[in-house]
């Protein structure tokens, strides 16, 4: 299959493929973005610094309104004016934050595409699927609307669409959800992008359809050796598919590592709550899951110091004073934005 695709111009040549060097794809750094309201400005991201390897998986983490999409959004320029925007991005070494229009608009879909949690909006209901992929093709590349079609009809192969010649002359309402999901998997590769963004690609999809999305995430990562953003509130969905996390909450980057270092020794009381929350499959059924209490803080008003401080079970008065930067913790390679992170090494053992 890869032979063909590469003939097709479908996968990148041997030799050729995006992310292999040494400079990350993604580079993001203190990274603030805020909106006017009527009622004040809403802090929605602060201060988030990461970047993202080529080829690699960076899983972002956290609950609804933690600034995850936001993060994102931003990356890609979707934003509404009303948005304020600070902080660097930067994409292959160039700076993006700020460009033109025009100038976001030959990175989005040809460089960094998006896949958006909901399908059914994100695609025209005027169009069939495989003209809207056609014309992803045809507005980064000068090639005839036959050969743009008969490119899009082997995306939707790639993606697991059975029938895939027929399919592509069907409107999105004839698709199932999850058929539709694959479509825009299909369509956010077109270009051969070198970063991809899967904004919740699983949400509102039943537990089958859900792994096979993921698995479509995977090959279409293998075929044009793209790096991927996830964003998610599954954990599992980042134990499976991601190797590294960062974890988010009120806007603010509060844990970042490998997956397995950040699961199984977390260093930050919002990450272990997150993880006490979860069933274990080696647990006898005896112990209560442990809920984090309280709820997440108005980003109208966020509480001083540490976000997390009004429901950490570990406060004391110098998480209410200081913001906690994210550093370097223990000898994992992770980083923590918690004053008292190598203390949280006890609690570590004493989960087992």
């Amino acid at each position: 299959m890869s032979r063909s695709h590469v003939a097709e111009g479908l996968l990148p040549a041997e030799g050729d493929v995006p992310g292999s060097g040494d400079q990350p794809v993604l580079v993001v750094e203190n990274l603030s973005v805020s909106f006017a309201t009527p009622d004040g400005r809403v802090q929605a991201v602060r201060d988030v610094s990461f970047s993202v390897d080529g080829e690699e998986v960076l899983g972002i983490v956290g609950e609804s309104g933690s600034g995850k999409s936001v993060t994102m959004m931003a990356v890609m320029g979707l934003l509404p004016k009303t948005a304020t925007v600070t902080g660097s991005v930067r994409f292959r070494g160039q700076e993006i934050l700020g460009l033109p229009e025009k100038e976001l608009r030959r990175h989005r879909g040809n460089h960094v595409a998006m896949v958006f949690q909901d399908p059914l909006t994100s695609l025209n209901p005027v169009f069939t699927i495989g003209n809207q992929i056609a014309e992803a093709i045809r507005v980064h590349h000068d090639v005839s609307r036959r050969e743009a079609m008969a490119k899009a009809v082997t995306l939707l192969e790639l993606v697991g669409i059975a029938n895939a010649g027929q399919r592509a002359h069907e409107y999105p309402h004839q698709f199932s959800g999850g058929m539709r999901q694959r479509a825009m998997i299909a369509m956010s590769i077109s270009n051969d992008p070198d970063l991809l963004i899967a904004d919740e690609p699983t949400t509102a999809l039943d537990v089958t359809i859900q792994a096979q999305i993921l698995e479509v995430l995977e090959r279409a990562q293998a075929a044009v050796h793209s790096a991927i953003v996830l964003i998610t509130h599954d954990l599992g969905v980042v134990a499976g598919m991601a190797d590294r996390v960062l974890v988010m909450y009120a806007g603010r980057a509060v844990e970042l590592g490998a997956v397995d270092d950040v699961f199984l020794h977390p260093r930050h009381p919002y990450t272990l709550g997150l993880l006490e929350s979860l069933p274990r499959l080696d647990d006898d059924g005896q112990e209560r899951l442990t809920p984090i209490t309280g709820s997440p803080p108005s980003l109208l008003h966020p509480p001083a110091g540490c976000t997390f401080h009004p429901r950490c079970r570990f406060v004391r008065p110098m998480c209410g004073e200081v913001v906690p930067e994210l550093r370097f913790v223990g000898g994992l390679g992770q980083r923590s934005a918690c004053h008292y992170a190598e203390e949280l090494q006890a609690v570590d053992q004493g989960r087992g």
